[in-house]
């Protein structure tokens, strides 16, 4: 390369260099818009763990209501209850179930993070539900007797035979519902809730700058899908070697 036009490059190098760190200097360091961003964080990872905690003993719940119905044709009317909430929530979009949520049924409630908890729970308790469901399912019915065979009741054989096999066996859809729940709650600013998607959104209204905020917010996102997936992996892997004890 020539050496002017290698000087040149660097020259171009160097100008976009402290063109990003002055934009970055504004978007974070300047009147301590950093802020946003943490604030932000603290707030999507209160809204999602609350959230996942609500779903899975709703699905819960209703897991055991539709495999009880379906095993012993028990729990008739609940079961019904049970199919038209799951049927509503996984074909309505999360996006218009939050709006329902913030504007109708939770109007009166002036606290946003817990209109979000609530509605992004419920969400998550139809798709939780209908794992759990499956994992019950997928577990012979020979389990079952062979416990109420020992004198256990049917909700001990539940509890201690059925369901820990059941979620050794869908831990990874459970993982994964958590995930997709976490970047889920970006839509949470839609009801003006300051979680870390929205803090991006402020920067960018205050400074003008879109890029630098959005793909922070993208890269912290990926981060917290990174740390949780690699968890799993190693809970995974010491169920496997623990049997799920």
């Amino acid at each position: 390369m020539h050496p002017l036009t290698f000087a040149a490059s660097l020259a171009s190098l160097s100008s976009w260099w402290s063109a990003q760190s002055e934009n970055f200097y504004i978007c974070f360091v300047k009147n301590d818009r950093w802020q946003y961003i943490t604030n932000g964080l603290w707030r999507t990872l209160e809204v999602a763990l609350c959230a996942v905690v609500l779903g899975a003993i709703l699905g819960f719940l209703v897991a055991v209501v539709r495999s009880t119905h379906d095993k012993h044709g028990r729990f008739g009317f609940l079961n019904a209850i049970a199919k038209i909430y799951i049927t509503v929530i996984r074909g309505t979009p999360m996006t218009v179930q939050l709006l329902i949520a913030y504007f109708i049924v939770f109007s009166n409630l002036n606290d946003k993070v817990l209109v979000a908890i609530l509605a992004f729970g419920f969400n998550s308790g139809a798709y939780v539900a209908e794992i759990i469901r499956a994992g019950i399912t997928s577990i012979d019915d020979g389990q079952m007797e062979a416990a109420r065979s020992l004198g256990l009741s049917y909700t001990q054989g539940m509890c201690r035979v059925v369901l820990p096999q059941a979620i050794r066996n869908i831990l990874p859809a459970l993982g994964n519902e958590f995930i997709v729940m976490l970047k889920d709650t970006s839509i949470a600013s839609f009801i003006g809730l300051d979680d870390l998607a929205r803090g991006g959104s402020i920067i960018r209204s205050q400074t003008y700058q879109a890029y630098i905020p959005f793909l922070a917010v993208a890269a912290i996102y990926l981060v917290m899908v990174m740390i949780f997936s690699k968890l799993l992996a190693r809970l995974e892997r010491h169920l496997r070697r623990t049997g799920g004890k």
